[in-house]
């Protein structure tokens, strides 16, 4: 990861990886990493056949703590990308934890012995492949003799719809409602707006639509009338879509301000704040490698978080933690131009990385570290639970 993300060439990476697979078709190993180097160059399709296999020869593997370990965490996840499961490698760099890592899937058996652990941490995400498996993990792991952390049944709550339920009627906070509709029905709105209140309560235009299960902007957009609805529906194909009202939180300085804050055992910490002259805001596009001004407004929300943000919204981030009742989870959020709190999504498996480089961004790694150390102790929180 760290590889790709300085940019270098991973092809070497790659073929090394490659080659290991076939001098040894049991490399489990070997096929996991392989999957995730073909991700990172783009290779996604083939990438989930690899890490597929790789799961069916073996549906276990173990990271060793990078020091002396303190600590055994058993980590259920499930097949998918990098986005799929809580990126546990990343919240314990160099850390004190030995991970156990199971993998379960829907076509094979689960086991009935797994490795000897101090806390489990359930790091499978929500979407509509894994809700039966979480809830057969609700049902596996009822009353199990270690701590358990994020509970599958309050994870099953986070697809996009179940977050906007489940946050509703909060005080100081904006979370539009969201609606799941069939492509039918989606076509039927483009044709007939004035079905739009009977589908959205609170629907006007402009809309912002995406299909199930996409991440990172992928299809996502926004239609300011009916036959650009039409329009969109003529490029993308998938059958289901969630729809919601478009909500301008444009700042005071002319731009789009996305602040991803991660709850660990209640309490809120800033991972990044993306600010971009385009309303839809992702870290990687938003130029803030080349903007040495977007960077110091990031500077600025960090060193200020605790005092600033996290005070303002300081309620509404607790009755957010409450009814969500997760102890570690990730919430990508704005601030509208009248002070309330902007909630698009609440996720387990949010990226949190301390990758950035450090001349360029020397204001991260504390920040960083500051969510790591919370993390690892919310580890010690739970196993002291046993």
């Amino acid at each position: 990861m760290r590889r790709a993300f300085d940019k270098q060439d991973m092809a070497p990476v790659a073929q090394a990886l490659l080659a290991r697979a076939e001098a040894d078709q049991l490399d489990a190993n070997a096929y996991l990493d392989f999957a995730i180097t073909l991700q990172l160059t783009g290779d996604r399709d083939v990438a989930m056949d690899v890490q597929a296999e790789g799961v069916r020869i073996r549906p276990r593997y173990t990271l060793p703590a990078r020091r002396g370990e303190m600590l055994r965490l058993l980590v259920i996840m499930g097949l998918g990308d990098l986005m799929a499961n809580t990126p546990i490698e990343f919240l314990l760099e160099d850390s004190d934890v030995t991970l156990e890592m199971l993998y379960v899937t829907a076509e094979a058996p689960w086991p009935e012995v797994v490795p000897e652990h101090d806390v489990m941490m359930v790091c499978m995400g929500e979407n509509d492949a894994n809700q039966p498996l979480l809830a057969r993990l609700s049902e596996w792991i009822a009353g199990w003799p270690r701590p358990v952390v994020n509970a599958p049944e309050r994870i099953a709550v986070l697809s996009r719809d179940g977050v906007c339920n489940a946050l509703a009627g909060i005080d100081g906070v904006e979370m539009p409602q969201t609606v799941r509709l069939a492509r039918e029905r989606v076509a039927a709105l483009a044709a007939a707006p004035e079905i739009l209140r009977s589908l959205l309560p609170d629907g006007v235009f402009p809309l912002i639509v995406r299909p199930l299960g996409s991440h990172a902007g992928h299809d996502l957009d926004k239609i300011d009338t009916p036959a650009d609805l039409a329009a969109y529906l003529e490029r993308v194909p998938a059958g289901q879509f969630y729809l919601s009202r478009f909500v301008d939180y444009r700042g005071a300085n002319g731009l789009f301000g996305k602040y991803r804050v991660v709850l660990v055992d209640g309490r809120p910490f800033l991972a990044h704040f993306a600010s971009s002259e385009h309303w839809m805001v992702h870290y990687l596009n938003a130029g803030m490698g080349e903007s040495e001004a977007k960077r110091a407004l990031e500077a600025e929300a960090m060193a200020r978080f605790d005092d600033g943000f996290a005070l303002r919204h300081r309620e509404a981030l607790a009755e957010i933690d409450r009814r969500i009742g997760l102890p570690y989870v990730g919430m990508d959020c704005a601030e509208t131009p009248d002070g309330r709190l902007l909630v698009f999504e609440v996720d387990n498996a949010m990226i949190v990385h301390a990758m950035d480089d450090e001349a360029t961004y020397p204001y991260k790694k504390p920040a960083m570290r500051k969510i790591f150390t919370a993390f690892r102790q919310m580890l010690e929180n739970a196993r002291s639970q046993r």
